[in-house]
């Protein structure tokens, strides 16, 4: 008979003090609930989720998985904003997010290209929530997400990068307090606002509209700009990884995006893309190509059960 021995859960956020998973008691989870604020769309559904499974399974191990815990050793430079010290010291940092995802990414990359892993690498995790991350020896060093998972690149429904005399602008002469400007936030931008369409990259695409194409446009350029400020960080860069749903499945955008950046030696093979490297072990860069680009499927579950298995002391080989 089946029997169930750990639950794996995925938490957004794991704020400074969560560097790796952990067992969940009653202090994990009260730390975990203070940690509500910087991810809203997220983290009161994954405490939910694992409140049900402790009253459901109490003598069963909980583990905590975190998306910011990849993040954790980035340097100073990219792990600051320039604010006050102490606002530093209190948890004000650039956590980053999609964690697992990117951990995934990384061990995925060490077996498929060697060489490309133990240099600089740029993992574009793009899906209705997107950001991007750059490797250098198969760590973070620094991600286009921040505080929270609003920054950097544009989402669905999310903003990504913006100035945050915006947001002043927004309380003063609108009058919008917290919860409002939360919700344009959150829920009201990213593509869908920009495009006055839809927040799903697929819908953008069969539409004639014109906001349709904009939104598109941007979402493209943000990309472009996030590789070229990565690529800095990195000093070079030796592979591009898409990844998740837009990055695994949207040829046509992978292009877009190649196609611009050929300056970096990132260039796509027109057939490998359009078949998203089905007969090319994911590969969709031309032959001999400085840079090399990957389509790899991310498996963030896999991970995490990866994780609980290293929590119980047993090998994960899978």
């Amino acid at each position: 008979a089946l029997s169930v021995r750990a639950v794996g859960h995925r938490v957004v956020h794991g704020g400074v003090h969560y560097a790796a998973p952990v067992a969940i008691d009653d202090a994990v989870d009260e730390r975990l609930a203070a940690l509500v604020p910087l991810a809203p769309l997220h983290q009161p559904h994954n405490l939910d989720g694992v409140r049900a499974a402790r009253a459901h399974f109490p003598d069963v191990p909980q583990v905590a998985c975190f998306d910011t815990a990849f993040h954790r050793g980035h340097p100073f430079v990219h792990d600051a904003f320039a604010l006050p010290r102490a606002l530093y010291d209190e948890g004000v940092r650039r956590y980053g997010f999609h964690g697992l995802s990117y951990e995934y990414v990384a061990r995925r990359l060490a077996e498929v290209d060697a060489p490309a892993a133990r240099g600089r690498a740029i993992v574009a995790h793009l899906g209705s929530s997107a950001s991007m991350c750059a490797l250098r020896e198969g760590r973070s060093l620094a991600s286009s997400m921040g505080f929270t998972a609003l920054d950097g690149l544009p989402m669905g429904t999310r903003p990504g990068q913006l100035d945050p005399g915006v947001l002043l602008w927004l309380m003063t002469e609108k009058g919008m307090d917290a919860a409002a400007i939360s919700d344009l936030l959150y829920k009201r931008s990213g593509l869908k606002g920009l495009s006055g369409v839809s927040n799903d990259m697929r819908d953008l695409h069969a539409s004639a509209s014109p906001g349709a194409r904009d939104a598109i446009d941007y979402f493209v350029e943000r990309i472009r700009r996030e590789i070229g400020g990565l690529a800095a960080a990195l000093g070079g860069l030796d592979a591009l990884v898409f990844t998740a749903g837009i990055g695994e499945n949207d040829a046509a955008l992978r292009e877009r995006v190649c196609d611009t950046m050929q300056w970096l030696g990132v260039a796509v093979d027109a057939r490998a893309n359009a078949s998203h490297g089905a007969d090319t072990g994911g590969l969709v860069s031309p032959p001999g190509a400085r840079v090399r680009v990957w389509v790899i499927p991310t498996n963030e579950e896999l991970m995490i059960a990866r994780h609980v298995l290293g929590i119980l002391g047993e090998r994960a080989d899978a």
